[in-house]
């Protein structure tokens, strides 16, 4: 059954033995989330004379790497076997066109900062990904030797201290379906931060009448007279705690979780997972399906407090497509179909449902993925994975990325690529450019120093802020 869990970066003994036993027994998994929280006010937060206007970030990953020219960079001016299917349309950006099948966010145009000459020069999936979601390049060793991403930094330099997790990724299961390659890309974590900065990860489908956080409720049964004596029973094991306590990984365990039992009785945090608080023409307007309510799911928590929200595409479970954007075959049936339609949505809606809500210029949106597709239909590069007569291959030199919300100038067009959309022919962008603008829209200086794992100062970004598309 799906549920949320959070996501540890490697096995650690103790605290496996401590979330297999004793949180299997309490019905809970806060303790962990509490922890690193206190570790993390340990640490004084950014003044707030430098923060930026962009309070949270949503960030879309569209992983598997959407084809640049079937979406916001068409080619009408190209080859057939360049410029594809699809017919571009006119926005309500003079001048900017994007493909025909994005109608909703054509009409919003004027609300976006689309960046087309995004590059890089990573040709895989999971080490793309570590780039798109640090800005720096992936170090080639395990996930505890990745970069921190965004939710990660912001989490360990303090942010959200409410009582909600200030780092969480949408990364819903389906059952039966493709391969979840997405679970073995680089970036998604805390890397040498540690686990207690990795982001709470929820993988249950919000889309479903079932649909239940897990960690942030009490089961079927768990009455508050039960959870007291439950409460009773975690003091019961205090001196098997001890012992365990005398280990340094679960230090201060023992107030984590009786900080836990509170937390679950604050109305603000199963409120925040409750989508059936919506109406339902509301959720309708963002798409009945796993990835619209979990980009609901996103700006419920934005909403809530919580700084950074990544809301993964999800693997829809439908056999014999695509998997994910990762269009080698099917590119212009499956983003006809099932890819562009449910994105516009979701996307055109959160623009609007933030803005209503008077949370837009104070909510950053950034749309990525790690790559683009091959410029030319059919095309197979070195390195990449083949495409099919109807598919785009892998494409790491030029792609766009799109941004909205705090801080961000609307119906901004940077960089361009050229007439087959192969190469940047203006304004190259690459990956650590876009991350130190979005730290600088969330008011993080870009010359902000972490620590590494072996406690080594190390400079949080090494690129330019996009002065051009800030407003």
């Amino acid at each position: 059954m799906a549920c949320s869990s959070f996501f540890w970066n490697s096995a650690v003994t103790r605290r496996e033995f401590l979330r297999a036993g004793a949180l299997s027994l309490f019905g809970l998994g806060l303790p962990d989330l509490l922890q690193a929280r206190v570790a993390a006010t340990d640490r004084p937060a950014l003044p707030l004379g430098s923060r930026g206007r962009a309070k949270a970030c949503i960030l879309l990953f569209m992983w598997g790497g959407p084809a640049q020219q079937d979406t916001w960079d068409p080619k009408p001016d190209a080859p057939e076997e360049y410029r594809g299917e699809f017919r571009p349309i006119a926005t309500t950006v003079p001048g900017l066109q994007i493909c025909e099948h994005l109608p909703r966010l054509a009409r919003r145009a004027h609300k976006l900062a689309v960046l087309r000459s995004m590059c890089h020069d990573d040709v895989d999936h999971t080490s793309a990904t570590h780039w798109m979601l640090t800005g720096k390049r992936n170090p080639r060793g395990n996930l505890s030797d990745d970069w921190p991403n965004y939710g990660a930094v912001l989490s360990r330099l303090g942010r959200g201290q409410g009582p909600l997790p200030p780092n969480v990724s949408m990364m819903p299961v389906v059952p039966d379906g493709a391969p979840r390659f997405v679970e073995q890309s680089h970036g998604q974590g805390a890397g040498f931060l540690g686990p207690l900065y990795n982001p709470m990860r929820i993988d249950a489908d919000a889309s479903l009448p079932s649909y239940q956080v897990g960690d942030f409720s009490l089961r079927a049964g768990l009455t508050p007279l039960r959870t007291g004596g439950r409460q009773g029973l975690v003091q019961s094991l205090d001196e098997q705690r001890r012992q365990l306590e005398l280990q340094a990984d679960v230090q201060a365990m023992s107030s984590h979780y009786e900080r836990a039992f509170s937390l679950l009785a604050r109305p603000e945090v199963t409120r925040a997972f409750d989508l059936s608080q919506e109406p339902m023409p509301l959720r309708q307007r963002y798409g009945m399906n796993i990835h619209g309510q979990s980009v609901l799911q996103a700006r419920r928590l934005v909403e809530a407090g919580v700084p950074v929200v990544t809301v993964f595409w999800p693997n829809d479970g439908i056999t014999n497509v695509s998997v994910y954007w990762d269009t080698h075959s099917r590119n212009f049936i499956d983003l006809r179909t099932r890819l562009c339609p449910v994105t516009d949505l979701a996307f055109s809606t959160l623009l609007d449902d933030l803005q209503e809500r008077g949370l837009l210029d104070e909510t950053l949106v950034v749309w990525t993925g790690e790559m683009g597709r091959t410029p030319r239909v059919g095309q197979s590069v070195v390195g990449g994975a083949g495409a099919g007569r109807d598919g785009r291959d892998h494409w790491y030199k030029v792609f766009t990325s799109v941004l909205a919300g705090a801080g961000i100038r609307g119906g901004a067009v940077y960089g361009s690529s050229d007439r087959y959309a192969s190469e940047p022919n203006t304004n190259p962008t690459a990956p650590a450019d876009l991350a130190t603008t979005i730290y600088h829209l969330l008011g993080v200086p870009p010359d902000t120093e972490i620590r590494d794992r072996l406690g080594r100062p190390v400079t949080l970004c090494d690129g330019n802020v996009i002065e051009a598309i800030l407003g």
